[in-house]
């Protein structure tokens, strides 16, 4: 889809006011103010974060109730099972939380349910099978929980307590747990409704800590350091898409410090796997790299197989899972491949209908794959810029993924829409829901005018946002170096995107199957001149000699211990031969 660019033009008083302050170039202080820093107090804070800075964990909702049962289980000895998600959020949250208890000595166990065979969140179904049969007399859910009212009834009947640590829309009637530590409650004030699960999870494992430190039950010996734990975070949390502001941001750049100093075997193996040997790991790396592999475990096998990597001291059976994992992830590839072909022949045919009617896109089939039915609306969403909701159809019910575009409540749309759900739950850009395949007409109608009603806020063409226009003669590596500190990157605190105008293409070459490398300088500058990769170039693309502008992003290429700079092409327009 062809996009707008949109140059943003923040107050030029405040970013004169921030590079002061900041003594830093212009061009990071037009960042920040696009980034909606209003106070030279707000840019230091982001520059330079800090766990200092984090927001007191102890504010959740029933923080307490939670901390104090934890507490009584570990004096007992009493059996506790952590129950979490299938996703990277979910996997990690089980292994930060499972990992801390085993340290704190407690008997513990874990439980990730099988995507296909068991569905999402804890059942009515676990309590027996899982939980009452092992001697359970507590669970503790991560990533999950906030919709499951039947699965608490039933475990109150057992009489096995519940805690509840989830960051997914909750609505009323909670679950009647014994804790839900969720900053998603409208009675919760917090602040920290941005959290991904393994956040909140975190939050409880500080929580926990505190109390076991203030009731003296380390009175022999070390409390665990719960920054062994924020790589976990970091890995989650970016997986997640979550907000990366505030202290997303602050978590999960700790937690990428810890990958790259000290990383637990199971994460080094996967570097491994994923060919990120040499540089340190950024959250890109993670968001494309690594988290796609610790996902395919629960989207082709069991997301059991990413715990045990993750948990996992031996960097042989590291070795041996992340191997696993790369092999998952070629055939989730494979699938999602196809099955996004078919579906994008299907539009292709009804490009006027697309262009013109639709305000989003409900499709659904049988014989998909529930595993990466996420991903495939994922990948529409991008390629046509309208909300997506993608089902598989197997005897007669429907198992289905939704991803948002900016600004549109996905789980508001979903809520309207409830009459013809099975069920549903997720967050404002991703959702799962459940149906009866007879009500998916019904359903299509009134999701299409669900959205329609909540697109005020949307942004309903595709944009390239461009932070600012970058001469080539601007670029210095005190810039770049200046830019990559303002990582990690991630929704709402975008890599920079710049435009340049006037482009002259000294070389061009095509490596692998799609990708070009380049090498550019400007028109009237002779003596700057820098290379570029373009990814995923489209097939039909032309090597022109000329770009009336280009946008790209701006960072260091690492390479045998050298770096060197380096664009990132995302677009260009008005490329011409001569």
């Amino acid at each position: 889809m062809e996009k707008q660019w949109t140059l943003q033009r923040p107050d030029p008083k405040l970013v004169e006011q921030l590079q002061n302050h900041l003594h830093c170039h212009r061009v990071t202080a037009t960042i920040l103010a696009n980034r909606q820093i209003r106070s030279t107090a707000a840019a230091r804070a982001f520059v330079t974060p800090s766990l200092n800075d984090l927001k007191a964990p102890f504010n959740l909702k029933a923080m307490p109730s939670a901390v104090e049962r934890i507490a009584a289980a570990l004096r007992r000895q009493e059996k506790i099972l952590v129950f979490g998600d299938y996703d990277v959020d979910g996997v990690t949250a089980t292994v930060a939380v499972f990992g801390f208890l085993k340290a704190c000595g407690a008997k513990v166990a874990y439980h990730i349910p099988h995507r296909i065979r068991e569905g999402y969140s804890i059942r009515p179904e676990h309590i027996d099978t899982t939980a009452r049969a092992a001697g359970v007399g507590l669970i503790i859910t991560v990533d999950c929980g906030s919709a499951s009212n039947d699965a608490v009834s039933a475990a109150n009947a057992a009489g096995i307590d519940i805690i509840i640590t989830d960051h997914h829309q909750i609505s009323a009637p909670y679950p009647d747990a014994l804790a839900v530590l969720n900053p998603q409650r409208p009675d919760c004030t917090a602040g920290l409704e941005d959290l991904a699960g393994v956040g909140v999870a975190f939050c409880l494992l500080v929580g926990l800590r505190r109390h076991l430190r203030d009731i003296g039950f380390w009175k022999n010996g070390q409390a665990p350091n719960l920054r062994r734990y924020l790589d976990l975070v970091a890995l989650g949390t970016i997986a997640d898409m979550v907000p990366m502001r505030g202290d997303n941001r602050i978590l999960t750049r700790t937690g990428l410090a810890v990958i790259n100093q000290t990383p637990r075997p199971g994460i080094a193996a996967l570097m491994t796997a994923a060919g990120l040997k040499s540089h340190p790991i950024t959250a890109e790396d993670i968001a494309f790299r690594l988290a796609p592999r610790i996902n395919a475990a629960g989207r082709m096998d069991h997301a059991r197989i990413a715990a045990e990597l993750l948990l996992t001291r031996h960097p042989r059976t590291a070795a041996e899972r992340a191997a696993h994992l790369s092999d998952l992830n070629r055939r989730r590839q494979e699938t999602e491949q196809a099955i996004l072909a078919e579906i994008e022949t299907d539009l292709a045919s009804q490009a006027a209908i697309l262009q013109s009617e639709r305000s989003a896109l409900v499709l659904a089939s049988e014989g998909w794959h529930e595993g990466v039915l996420g991903i495939v609306a994922s990948k529409l969403t991008q390629n046509h810029h309208l909300p997506a909701v993608v089902i598989a159809l197997n005897n007669g019910r429907g198992k289905g993924s939704a991803r948002s575009i900016p600004g549109l409540n996905l789980y508001a749309c979903l809520r309207q829409c409830a009459a013809d759900l099975q069920g549903y739950g997720g967050h404002a850009m991703a959702a799962g829901l459940q149906l009866d395949a007879r009500r998916l007409d019904a359903f299509r109608n009134h999701f299409e005018a669900a959205v329609q009603a909540h697109s005020g806020d949307a942004d309903l063409s595709a944009r390239l946002a461009i932070d600012c226009e970058l001469y080539f003669q601007e670029i210095a590596p005190r810039l770049v170096d200046e830019l990559e500190n303002l990582q990690p990157f991630g929704s709402e605190n975008p890599a920079p995107l710049f435009m340049a105008q006037d482009i002259v293409v000294l070389s061009a070459q095509t490596i692998g199957q799609r990708h070009r490398r380049l090498k550019l300088r400007q028109r009237g500058n002779r003596r700057e001149r820098f290379n570029a990769i373009w990814f995923n170039v489209e097939a039909d693309q032309p090597f022109h000699k000329r770009y009336t502008q280009i946008a790209f992003r701006l960072q260091w290429n690492r390479w045998n211990g050298a770096k060197t700079i380096q664009l990132q092409l995302e677009a260009v327009s008005g490329g011409s031969a001569d």
